[in-house]
């Protein structure tokens, strides 16, 4: 007996509470032959990480781990999902395809319209469908359509284009609501967008719509929250003009606002004005705007909000008192902060160890360490264990007054309690124990650092960055490494550090033996060491040996620095290597990520010298300098090694003069440029001798000349 068949009729019906009306087209469909389920022999344990709220617990074995998640449309009508099919099987892409299977329909509701839009991610496909769809015969989009195009183009980051629907609804006959300009004003809002929310605000007005109170809060809070104050009493002003009554949020909004902007004395009329028309503000009120405040930096109007707050008999909680104690400790204002905070203890409120540990900070940075101590036996006395932040802000206040052995004590006292001293913690008492030349403490230090685990070496690396930034400091820094060698605490980093601080001090002798002696200890220096020996040496005359530092930078196929690069050029053109330093330019715009804007500008004048004329050179100059970049030596290198290659020797000489006449170089350096062209010009002319001899053969009848010479 063959199969029974079902038909499905996708049309007009009577709807019932079970079965909604469903437009469509008949479809006869076969039974399939029922399968049997198979019974699982052993149910499979549960794994949390697997399981999913949107999908089974365990996935098909079909399926690949790479394959991508399927979004789940079971919640769309068969319409809306054949439409979507549509798209998906075109790529989203509009064309007479998707057209021929939207004709397989009868009609398109604008029902379906927005419940296809809802979903779509493509503005471009929306955005046909919803146009193809208003074209069909006596069919008018609804309200839910045109919201769903807003939407959808939004969810695409068109918003400009989404705040042009209600323009297209007006188009069609279907004047926008205020609902539209919300949906509009929240989306902006939402992404901070403030001078948009404006816009369609004004748009809004335009269309004749008048917006709720709470339209108008959401406007300026979003005006507010994005810097636009002025635009938000703009609004205000509106507001009023509508005859709308304001509400605590409104108020609030523009008190936030002022404070922000720190218009401290019309926010506290504004205030009064809230007192008067409506209610007082609460706590939480008072909170925020002491928290905006201080956010600013605006303590003196803090302190005014406080004692409003107080007129009103308006209990501060915690939450208010740690918020204005932090400003104010923060801001440099730590005894007004510590009265506060005797206030809370009297009160009876929980103090976090947050408030003292920001108490503290602001004493030591007020030279105050001993009411700092006090706190520290005050938070201890309460039961609180101090934090690693709270020990280093001590210890650094300590060294401060000089009081270095407390110091130390305070350390092991951290030691001893697991916390885990950082850098900031041992700096202030090793740069205390060098200042006062206590190398032996300084050393147990070292000792002790290493029992915490720490890495000793990085440390004294951090160390002696520091010191160096001062001149004052690298001499005290060198006669620290001296007793460190000692006990062998050094490293490639520290003589690297010591070499740059050395020498941006003026000491390149006392640089150049530090070189020669990491040398002797058989370290092996890296390119950051050949870098500042080559900047050394150069400064020194010494040009044999700063061009062996760059070859063994080459050797160990490392980059020199910059620095580096800028230094041997300057002294290879001051030999006259003018080839050597066109090479050094090209080798460092190929190694670095950003070369010298001087190097870059060389190889611009080297190709107008192609041209052989002066003007082109100049005018290449003159936009260099617009860019804030001077000629110098590499460029006076391109335009010699380009007009000996290219143009004349006259042409290079119009370009000096020029430069002569602009007070860029003196007549003395004008006079030595022009030796060094012709020179270099003899010098390519006799290699151009050599290589045609070389080309016909005739180099050993040169070279047996030579000897008669010679011999003659």
């Amino acid at each position: 007996m063959p199969p029974p068949k079902f038909t499905l009729f996708y049309g007009h019906r009577k709807p019932s509470r079970n079965r909604p009306t469903v437009r469509g087209n008949r479809l006869s469909l076969s039974q399939p032959n029922p399968k049997p389920i198979p019974i699982p022999t052993q149910s499979q344990p549960f794994d949390l990480s697997k399981w999913h709220p949107h999908t089974n617990q365990s996935p098909p074995s079909t399926s690949s781990p790479s394959a991508a998640p399927v979004v789940s449309l079971s919640h769309l009508s068969p319409i809306a999902r054949f439409i979507l099919d549509a798209f998906r099987k075109n790529r989203n892409h509009w064309g007479p395809p998707v057209v021929a299977e939207l004709h397989k329909l009868r009609r398109v509701t604008p029902d379906l319209v927005a419940e296809v839009l809802k979903v779509q991610n493509d503005p471009v496909s929306a955005s046909k469908l919803f146009h193809w769809a208003g074209k069909q015969k006596g069919f008018k989009h609804t309200f839910a359509s045109y919201n769903a195009l807003t939407y959808c183009l939004n969810r695409a980051h068109r918003f400009r284009s989404a705040d042009q629907v209600p323009d297209l609804m007006d188009s069609q006959g279907k004047p926008p609501t205020e609902k539209q300009f919300e949906i509009l004003i929240r989306m902006h809002s939402d992404a901070n967008r403030g001078l948009r929310v404006y816009h369609v605000f004004r748009k809004m007005k335009t269309f004749g719509v008048k917006p709720r109170v709470f339209l108008y809060n959401r406007v300026m809070d979003a005006l507010v929250r994005t810097g636009h104050f002025d635009l938000a009493l703009s609004v205000y002003h509106d507001f009023r003009g509508d005859g709308l009554v304001e509400e605590s949020v409104t108020y609030m909004i523009l008190i936030k606002g002022m404070c922000k902007c720190g218009r401290v004395d019309e926010m506290l009329q504004l205030l009064e004005r809230m007192r008067v028309n409506l209610c007082k503000p609460d706590v939480f009120a008072y909170t925020a705007m002491i928290r905006v405040l201080v956010s600013e930096g605006h303590l003196d109007g803090c302190l005014k909000v406080w004692e409003e707050m107080r007129r009103d008999r308006v209990e501060a909680d915690a939450m208010a008192y740690v918020t204005l104690v932090t400003g104010l400790c923060k801001g440099g204002r730590v005894e007004k902060g510590y009265e506060l905070f005797r206030e809370m203890k009297e009160k009876g409120f929980l103090i976090d160890r947050a408030i003292y540990g920001v108490l503290v900070e602001g004493f030591v940075e007020d030279r105050k360490v001993g009411a700092a101590c006090d706190l520290l036996k005050d938070l201890v006395a309460s039961g609180y264990r101090a934090d690693l932040g709270i020990y280093n802000s001590l210890i650094k206040g300590l060294c401060d007054v000089k009081r270095v052995d407390k110091a130390y004590k305070l350390f092991r006292v951290a030691v001893q309690e697991g916390l885990g001293p950082d850098f900031a913690t041992v700096n202030p008492i090793m740069v205390s124990y060098a200042d006062m030349r206590r190398m032996d403490n300084f050393c147990d230090l070292l000792a002790q650092m290493e029992k915490c685990g720490r890495p000793v070496i990085d440390d004294l690396s951090k160390f002696f960055s520091m010191l160096t930034e001062k001149e004052d400091g690298v001499m005290m820094a060198l006669e620290v490494f001296e007793e460190l060698k000692v006990k062998s605490y050094y490293s490639v980093a520290i003589y690297n550090i010591l070499i740059a601080g050395l020498h941006k001090f003026g000491k390149v002798k006392k640089a150049l033996s530090l070189f020669d002696e990491m040398k002797s200890f058989n370290f092996q220096p890296d390119s950051s060491t050949y870098s500042s020996a080559i900047i050394c040496y150069m400064e020194e005359g010494d040009l044999h040996e700063a061009c062996a530092c760059h070859n063994k930078i080459i050797e160990m196929s490392c980059v020199p620095s910059v620095a580096a690069y800028r230094s041997l050029a300057k002294g290879l053109f001051n030999v006259g290597e003018i080839d050597a330093v066109m090479l050094l330019v090209r080798d460092c715009l190929a190694s670095v990520t950003s070369g010298p804007m001087a190097f870059k500008y060389s190889l611009t004048v080297l190709n107008a010298c192609r041209s052989k004329n002066a003007e082109k050179v100049i005018d290449v100059m003159n936009e260099m300098m617009q860019q804030g970049c001077p000629p110098d030596h590499v460029v006076y290198s391109a335009i010699i090694s380009g007009m000996c290659k290219h143009g004349t020797i006259e042409e290079a000489r119009k370009v000096f003069s020029n430069l002569k006449e602009r007070k860029l170089i003196t007549e003395a350096n004008m006079i030595l440029y022009d030796d060094m062209l012709i020179e270099h010009m003899k010098k390519k002319t006799a290699d151009l001798i050599v290589s045609g001899l070389k080309f016909f053969g005739l180099e050993s009848k040169l070279k047996a000349k030579g000897c008669n010479l010679l011999s003659g």
